[in-house]
């Protein structure tokens, strides 16, 4: 069984009615993993056992030897965290097939490559730029008066007040809005970090200026497209009309399209920018970590304190204080 497969059953399926229990055990089984880490999975798995062909190496069961000579022919070309998905993933393959594990760091050949790419290569992420207020208002003064700029306004708005991944961006329904005298409560019904789907409140305050209110350029763009219920964000087809609802990777394209309608660099940015932006710019603002995570539903401490350390580079700096 590799990453690809479907997962297998506990046990083999029993005759009878106990098959179609079986049946749900895998579907269970399955939707343990999201599809995107399944997917990621699958992909990794695939490159693992073309290597292993290409150099007549077996892949299942593959030796720590072969794991280490992998490692080091993919660590010219790829990041230390995604080799680091790769021992993961070569580890569960074997693991789903009984057999023992060749990329466990216990095997000390795999453990020196390791330890000797990740002093060589580093493991410092090079992430995307964070879009932080100032980067919104410029992007929201640049966007048309038309459906798709009223669409994109509050999606980026949204994206950025409310702390969202871009998945959870496109899982936004408008049954989940609240209307509140302070502003919006938007019903995150799951994420990434609740898959059991328990859903958290977001708080959406009013906005100070109405061209980067979060709260107004939903209720003009719900307005304008004429929609009452549903996907709260859509595509607009060629005619412009309102279309079906958006994926995440739609989210990530709006995000780039904008910034570099703004004159930002576009490669720079991504669907993250927005989550990554509330925190930074929250750390600048003097946000604690706790009422960071509150709106970014981190569960993560060292992550968000990653944000604080960069929004605070200037603010709490000893050089600012020299008289220079």
């Amino acid at each position: 069984m590799t990453p690809s497969d479907p997962p297998a059953p506990l046990h083999p399926a029993p005759p009878g009615p106990l098959v179609s229990l079986a049946e749900r055990a895998r579907e269970f089984a399955a939707a343990a993993k999201t599809r995107n880490t399944l997917r990621a999975y699958a992909a990794d798995w695939a490159d693992f056992r073309d290597w292993c062909d290409k150099h007549s190496l077996p892949a299942l069961p593959a030796t720590p030897e072969t794991v280490a000579l992998y490692l080091t022919d993919r660590a010219a070309t790829h990041k230390t965290s995604s080799l680091a998905r790769r021992l993961s993933t070569i580890n569960r393959a074997h693991e789903a097939a009984g057999q023992p594990s060749p990329a466990s760091l216990h095997n000390a050949v795999v453990r020196e490559v390791w330890k000797g790419i990740r002093r060589v290569k580093g493991i410092a992420e090079a992430g995307k730029k964070p879009l932080l207020t100032a980067d919104l208002k410029r992007i929201a003064a640049g966007l048309p008066g038309n459906l798709q700029g009223a669409r994109d306004r509050a999606l980026l708005l949204v994206g950025f007040a409310g702390g969202f991944r871009r998945s959870e961006l496109a899982q936004l329904r408008v049954e989940d809005l609240e209307d509140t005298p302070d502003g919006l409560v938007v019903t995150l019904r799951k994420s990434k970090t609740d898959p059991e789907g328990q859903g958290r409140p977001v708080a959406l305050p009013y906005g100070s200026a109405p061209l980067t209110c979060p709260v107004r350029a939903v209720r003009s763009w719900i307005e304008m497209a004429g929609i009452r219920s549903g996907p709260l964000f859509r595509g607009i087809d060629q005619s412009g009309a309102v279309a079906d609802s958006l994926c995440a990777d739609s989210v990530a394209w709006i995000v780039k399209r904008a910034a570099r309608r703004a004159g930002f660099d576009a490669a720079s940015y991504s669907g993250h920018s927005l989550r990554a932006g509330l925190a930074t710019q929250a750390a600048m603002n003097g946000a604690n970590e706790l009422a960071i995570m509150k709106q970014t539903g981190h569960r993560s401490l060292a992550t968000v304190r990653r944000y604080i350390r960069d929004g605070n580079l200037f603010r709490d700096n000893a050089a600012a204080k020299l008289g220079l």
